[in-house]
Order: C-alpha cells, then structure tokens, then sequence
C-alpha cells in the first residue's frame, strides 16, 4: 500500500500565476504550476509525485495514441465564503472514474491516490482557485494507457494524471442546439455511460456540421431509432414541461451526470415534480409548438446549468422562454452554485474542505 501522505513533491522554481488575468479568465487556457502523476506497473500503483506541469515523454507505440485505452474526469475547486478552498463531490467523481476503467479493462484506482493526490495538489496550488463569482479551478483527472505495444489487448502499464486549470463559464450565453437524427453519440451495450475519450472524439464531425448551421450542441438521440431524446455534448438534458420537470432516464447509452443528480435533488427538495424516463423526439417538438415547453437546459461540471435558447429540429428553429423568465432553472443554478461557495447550507454533504 503506498503511503499517500507522503507524496514526493517537486516545486517549480518561478509560479506562472502572474499569466492568469483575474479579470479575463477564459476556460482551460492557462494551466497551473503542477501536476499529480502515479504510475501502474507489475500489477501495483507506484511512485505518486507532485511536479511541474510539463509535456509528457511516452512511447509513439503507446496504446493510449493508437487505441484510445484513456478514460478521464472532470470537477472544480472553489474558494467558499470563508477563503477555503472546496471541491464539490469529489467521491463521485473517483467511484464514476472507477466504473469507467473498469468499462475499459483499466485498473481501479485507489482512493488514496485519487482524493489525497488532488487534495495535496490543490494545496500547493491554492493561490490559482479564483474567488470571484463566476470562476473556480477546473480539475481534470485522466488514466490512460502507457503500454508500449501494438496490438490489440488489455494493457498492464498505466498512469494517472491530474492537472487543473482556472475557469470563467463554459457557455457565455444561452446556447442554440439541434436534435441530432441521423449521427449516434452512443449505443446500447457500447461506453456511452462512461467518461472514454473516444466517445467525444466521434462526437466531432457531427457537431461540425451543426456548427456551420449557427448550432453549438447537439441533442443525441438514440443510436437505433433516433426516436429517443438522451443528452448533449458537454451536458445532460433537463426540461420544464406543464410545470414538471422531465430528464431521460439513465441507461447505458447516457454518462450519469454529477451535476445532473445535484440538479434534481435539488429540485426534488424544492418541491418541484420530477420525472425521470424516456422523452420522445416528438413529444418534445410537440411541447415546443404548443407552448407547453417552458424551460430547457444542460447540465454538467464544465457547463453548470446552461440555458438553452433554440432548439432546431429538422429544418425548424423553436425559440425559448426569455432566461429572466425562467424562475425554476434560475433559482436552481442559484442554489446549486451557492451550495458550492458557502452561500446557501449544504444540507446534503456535497463539499470537501481541501
């Protein structure tokens, strides 16, 4: 058992925090001093570190490059009412990386490793979690295959990385999407529900294609029919029909969202009627056309809750409620931010002083 405690640590001689602009933070453009790497040989983790960020140094034969062995997280640290530095539900990001791995005959990590690693990074680089109101530090854990080998099979050599980034939003404004009716983001008994690389690099030439026609997002659909609503690129769906609060159910084809969950218990504590199941693509064209759809929006870590302002669908464009008048998904992107910092209790455990 490796003794997290003592994680070798190696400083930078100069800290780069002077090219962070306070006032202009852009998402994942700057990134700080260090990195947290440990290292899978021989059937055993070995030799967590703190370092510099840095390029890496792999073989071109890494199955990583070649057969997309990675699986990745995503969180954020915030700085609370108090000055101290928060991640928010740091555990289910570590046991949803480990049902990820395991998805792609990866080893589990430790929790030693995955929770003391980014707490002793993020305390080393406390000075870049931003503190303004909008900002926080985007923490991103990958495992990937280090194997040098070319062939298909299960690797015996990985590493585990952290790096961390300031961020401002992800989506600046409410977004313009499409339901996506003839491209698949995912199929049944395929990794849609886990974090794989190589479920966002096939999502790319599709979403190309909506962005020549003035869309940000796709709407997915399911891969057999295109009959069913499932999520969005960077988010899970969540809609407000006659006052009901509807969002697909999860199955395998969906990644099963952090945020998403913290929405709708929230929600459910607020007393808003919640439904979770299946949502046709007709059911919501028709809820569009008639004026019952009253709010839509996506919801993830990158993304927080983000308004949906158009929803195209073949050919048609359907516009939204004004967001000033969307009382439900304010207040809930209200609470769930202020849960975050300290504003609001957090009556349900959700924050993990660093």
């Amino acid at each position: 058992m490796i003794d997290t405690m003592n994680i070798q640590v190696n400083k930078v001689a100069n800290s780069r925090i002077s090219e962070l602009d306070l006032d202009n933070i852009a998402f994942a453009r700057v990134y700080s001093d260090h990195m947290f790497q440990a290292d899978f040989h021989n059937g055993e983790w070995m030799t967590p570190r703190i370092q510099p960020y840095d390029y890496l140094r792999f073989s071109p034969a890494s199955q990583a490059l070649h057969y997309g062995v990675s699986v990745f997280e995503g969180m954020k640290a915030y700085r609370n009412q108090q000055g101290e530095a928060v991640l928010f539900r740091p555990m289910d990001n570590y046991k949803r990386m480990n049902i990820s791995a395991e998805r792609i005959c990866m080893p589990q990590i430790p929790e030693e490793i995955f929770i003391e690693g980014i707490r002793q990074l993020l305390r080393l680089d406390d000075a870049w979690i931003p503190g303004r109101e909008g900002t926080s530090l985007y923490v991103r854990p990958v495992l990937f295959s280090s194997e040098e080998y070319i062939g298909i099979k299960i690797s015996d050599e990985f590493s585990f990385l952290v790096i961390t980034t300031p961020v401002g939003s992800y989506y600046t404004d409410p977004v313009k999407v499409k339901i996506e009716t003839k491209y698949a983001r995912a199929i049944a008994g395929g990794t849609g529900y886990a974090k794989a690389a190589g479920n966002y690099a096939g999502a790319l030439y599709p979403t190309k294609l909506a962005a020549r026609e003035g869309y940000q997002q796709l709407i997915w659909t399911d891969g057999k029919e295109h009959k069913y609503i499932e999520e969005a690129g960077t988010m899970n769906l969540i809609f407000i029909i006659d006052g009901v609060l509807v969002t697909p159910e999860l199955t395998d084809t969906l990644l099963h969202g952090i945020t998403r969950d913290s929405v709708l218990t929230i929600a459910r504590d607020m007393g808003v009627p919640v439904e979770e199941r299946k949502i046709t693509v007709d059911e919501i064209v028709d809820a569009l056309s008639t004026g019952k759809m009253e709010d839509a929006f996506g919801v993830g870590t990158a993304a927080t809750l983000t308004h949906i302002s158009v929803i195209g669908h073949e050919g048609t464009d359907y516009n939204l409620p004004d967001v000033s008048e969307r009382t439900t998904s304010n207040t809930l992107k209200q609470t769930l931010e202020g849960i975050k910092v300290g504003k609001v209790e957090d009556k349900f455990g959700w924050t993990f002083k660093v």
